[in-house]
């Protein structure tokens, strides 16, 4: 296995030796990656020296755009190899939102058509729907229980819909959903699926194949430990012609001369122009590096970590599976924002959540026992 990273220097190999290359895990009990996961140096430092080159080399030596587009295939082929997909089913996004928004843009919508999410999404996975409501889309909502989708209830909510779009991992209450399952119903029904999976790559194995979805949205600045503007969008081969962005430029196209012009195949023709490419360069050393450290060795540390939480909670309180299914614990506090601070002067990094009423816990491999028993200590004396 070659763990040499983009900048010459090793990668880590293990969470011990990944978590040492993260400068503020010195600092905080940090547990909050399922918002945001702070990059390892070496993951920043292959950013800054592509920029480096980009914009001091490049301009008297090569080809600006060569140079960017042969990062963005090289980031694609990385991420199509860690969700088991061909390089020409991924687009390269700046975020989830901006994936589920580029979905929600192409397809041709009247008004009666009908959308179906359900009342665990993030606003990534709402806002987009809410603005159509506004041009006569009807969007219906199914109704959950701690954080579980009962599959005769959504059965019979997407039996007339022309799109529905669910989590993978929710970020409430940390469930695993029946992703394969889930899509074989809205297929059944003849809707387009796209999941939100922006949970899932860093922490577990993801297979957008053998989920069978027509579209993936997640990015890689949470468990993957890449930078913000580091997304990226899966698109069924079979779907994507069926796609229209309203959003074209050079890059989502075959020949952007062409008039009329014909979009590129598969997903790519959801990419637009000059994007900064040092996130995705970062977007693939991060995945190099979960890859050395190993997706299994990483779920396998997290499961013991959150096991240990859980265990710690009483189960009133624990508002999470009482063995929990990713990174993602949910506890019942009586003040959730003003828990958080507490905390947060401790030393101590969670954040709160709205629906629930309650403090989420973000556990990566990462963390150490100590941690957890400070946070346990910490929420025992709430």
């Amino acid at each position: 296995m070659d763990t040499t990273g983009q900048s010459g220097n090793t990668r880590p190999t293990t969470p011990g030796d990944l978590r040492s290359e993260v400068p503020v895990l010195d600092d905080v009990a940090y547990m909050n990656y399922g918002a945001h996961g702070p990059s390892p140096q070496h993951v920043v430092s292959a950013a800054a020296e592509f920029l480096d080159h980009h914009e001091s080399e490049v301009p008297a030596t090569g080809d600006p755009y060569d140079t960017a587009f042969t990062a963005f295939d090289e980031t694609r082929e990385t991420v199509a190899d860690l969700v088991n997909t061909d390089p020409d089913t991924i687009a390269l996004t700046e975020s989830t939102t901006a994936g589920i928004n580029a979905i929600a843009g192409a397809i041709d919508w009247s008004p009666g058509d009908v959308v179906v999410r359900t009342d665990l999404e993030h606003p990534a996975g709402r806002l987009p729907w809410q603005r159509l409501e506004q041009e006569g889309v009807t969007v219906r909502v199914v109704e959950t229980t701690d954080g579980r989708v009962d599959e005769e209830t959504f059965t019979r909510a997407v039996a007339d819909a022309d799109l529905v779009c669910f989590s993978a991992i929710t970020w409430t209450h940390g469930t695993v959903l029946p992703v394969s399952e889930l899509v074989d119903i809205a297929n059944d029904a003849g809707a387009f699926t796209l999941v939100d999976a922006v949970q899932v790559p860093g922490q577990t194995p993801m297979d957008v194949s053998a989920w069978g979805a027509d579209a993936v949205a997640a990015a890689g600045h949470k468990w993957l430990l890449g930078l913000w503007g580091g997304g990226f969008l899966y698109v069924d081969a079979d779907t994507a012609p069926s796609l229209e962005p309203r959003t074209v430029g050079y890059r989502s196209v075959e020949t952007p001369t062409a008039d009329p012009f014909a979009f590129a195949p598969g997903a790519r023709r959801f990419e637009v122009g000059s994007a900064n490419p040092a996130p995705h360069v970062a977007l693939a050393e991060a995945i190099d590096t979960i890859t050395d450290v190993g997706v299994a060795t990483i779920a396998d540390r997290i499961d013991r970590l959150t096991d240990r939480l859980a265990d710690s909670v009483p189960d009133e309180r624990l508002l999470s599976p009482a063995s929990p299914e990713s990174g993602l614990v949910t506890v019942d506090v009586p003040d959730p924002e003003k828990t958080v601070e507490r905390l947060a002067d401790n030393g101590i990094i969670v954040r709160s959540l709205s629906s629930p009423d309650a403090v989420r816990a973000s556990i990566h491999a990462l963390n150490t026992e100590t941690e957890i028993d400070l946070l346990a200590d910490a929420l025992g004396r709430v």
